[in-house]
């Protein structure tokens, strides 16, 4: 089993596409379930194509601590049936922006079909503020708790527009 990553702090900012781009195929794409044991604190595990993750998240919008650790298929498992909410289940396609930055391409599907995110991740909050986003990205939904993942597996996103 792989030693646990450290801490670190996660700080991206989130989109809504207006579309996606052409010739998606082309790029690197990771099918993915997880679910939350608890979102006071975040507590999410993750099934990411044959890698199974346990993983803690602080609170926060743009910014938050973050410490991952891998397990067996067999925890993940036993662990998935104490999850509550709705399963997240996505298609994260990871394309390259610049030297230094991959938008993540999350399409949703199951409860939350229709829901596609993009999210790009900085080295400082700095960075972040002073991102301008490829023409393709819509609306900044960042300081959105709706679109955090933990609060979709609870439903926060079950009539809103981004669906369509």
């Amino acid at each position: 089993m792989k030693q646990a990553s450290p801490a670190h702090i996660e700080i991206e900012r989130k989109f809504i596409p207006k579309h996606l781009p052409d010739n998606l195929e082309q790029y690197p794409c990771h099918e993915i379930e997880q679910a939350y044991l608890c979102t006071n604190p975040t507590i999410r595990i993750r099934k990411m194509n044959d890698s199974y993750f346990l993983t803690c998240k602080s609170s926060g919008l743009l910014a938050h601590q973050e410490y991952e650790m891998p397990l067996t298929r067999e925890a993940y498992l036993h662990l998935r049936e104490k999850a509550d909410g709705l399963f997240i289940t996505k298609q994260r396609y990871r394309i390259p922006l610049d030297k230094s930055h991959v938008i993540e391409l999350d399409i949703f599907h199951g409860s939350h079909e229709g829901v596609t995110l993009a999210e790009v991740e900085f080295s400082s909050a700095e960075e972040a503020d002073c991102f301008i986003p490829p023409d393709w990205f819509g609306e900044d939904v960042t300081y959105d708790s709706r679109y955090h993942n933990s609060e979709m597996s609870r439903g926060a996103l079950a009539s809103h527009p981004a669906r369509s």
